[in-house]
């Protein structure tokens, strides 16, 4: 009788303790992985700006981090004469114009990363000590009408992430469907089925 009442409190303890440490170990994990996917979408927005494009080439968007620059600029309004109109009419006409100004150049890396090239080679990796997974990156284009838009998704699949924790309980958080949770089997940033840059984590994660 003894036996079978403390075998039936280490169950209820058990089915009550197991998802509090799940949670603990989400909570520490999950912003990590945040970080480096939200270093990744800073490079790619960056890439985006000077080049035009998302990479898809992780080795590619490091390299494009360690040399190229953004331009300052400064915008200034201004009237010009138009001659065309002068020539033919023989009376003065002013056109308002907008002239932007290269002031200086700053490197990307400096601008993102303060020139921590640790933080930007690194991002790629899954931040989990005692794995050495990947975050999942590609780019692309979608067409919307009569142009393509460019794309790009980063992501990494919670079983990865959790990837020594119960099974079943990584199955119940792939199921999650809650605006506290990130939903679905991935943490990602970006898509390639729509136009977005934004990650699908909560604002319990920061910025999104």
């Amino acid at each position: 009788m003894w036996a079978v009442i403390a075998f039936l409190a280490w169950l209820t303890f058990d089915a009550v303790y197991r998802p509090i440490q799940f949670n603990k170990v989400k909570e520490q994990r999950y912003p990590k992985v945040i970080e480096n996917l939200k270093d990744i979408r800073a490079a790619e927005l960056a890439h985006k700006e000077i080049v035009g494009n998302f990479e898809g080439d992780f080795n590619k968007l490091v390299q494009f981090i360690d040399t190229a620059e953004f331009a300052i600029t400064q915008r200034r309004d201004t009237t010009v004469l138009d001659e065309e109109y002068k020539k033919n009419y023989g009376v003065d006409e002013y056109i308002e114009k907008v002239l932007i100004d290269t002031l200086d150049f700053v490197p990307v890396k400096d601008s993102l990363f303060k020139g921590n090239r640790d933080r930007y080679t690194n991002m790629i990796n899954v931040p989990i000590k005692g794995t050495d997974a990947k975050i999942e990156l590609e780019a692309g284009n979608i067409k919307k009408g009569d142009s393509k838009i460019p794309v790009f998704e980063a992501k990494v699949a919670k079983s990865v992430i959790l990837y020594d924790q119960d099974k079943q309980l990584i199955l119940q958080e792939n199921e999650a469907q809650s605006v506290e949770e990130v939903n679905g089997r991935y943490i990602s940033v970006g898509s390639m089925e729509e136009i977005k840059t934004t990650g699908n984590w909560p604002q319990t994660y920061g910025d999104q």
